[in-house]
């Protein structure tokens, strides 16, 4: 059987430029190897569910080591790539803790990221030749 030249696995140099890619903007790495459609659709709907948590008054965790799941949902925070950064420094994602909302934008925001950071783990593995 004769794997084709897109599903090859390429130089892991490669491969971890793709998944940088990947992480910085959401559905970059898909695009980059390809598979545009999937691209797309990472593009706009990951950033759109960041955009969406921001608008729902979600908080962007910030890293407190001393308080282990903050600490972690920054993590996940910082998982959505630039839109995270361009958030920070607009002032965005201050919180507001006694909005109806705020829940649901934590979550929207924490679960943008962690989506992107499986994105990025689908384009490497692409990358490699697995899928």
């Amino acid at each position: 059987m004769h794997i084709a030249a897109a599903d090859e696995a390429r130089p892991l140099r490669t491969t971890y430029l793709i998944c940088a890619a990947a992480w910085a903007l959401p559905g970059a790495g898909h695009l980059w190897l390809g598979r545009s459609q999937k691209g797309l659709v990472f593009l706009m709907t990951l950033p759109l569910m960041f955009a969406c948590g921001l608008w729902l008054e979600g908080r962007l965790f910030p890293f407190e080591l001393t308080q282990p799941l903050v600490a972690l949902a920054a993590f996940a925070d910082i998982g959505i790539g630039v839109p995270y950064f361009v958030a920070k420094a607009m002032s965005q994602g201050a919180g507001r803790a006694i909005a109806p909302t705020f829940e649901y934008g934590n979550a929207f925001l924490i679960v943008a990221g962690l989506l992107n950071i499986l994105v990025v783990l689908d384009a490497f593995d692409v990358a490699q030749g697995r899928k």
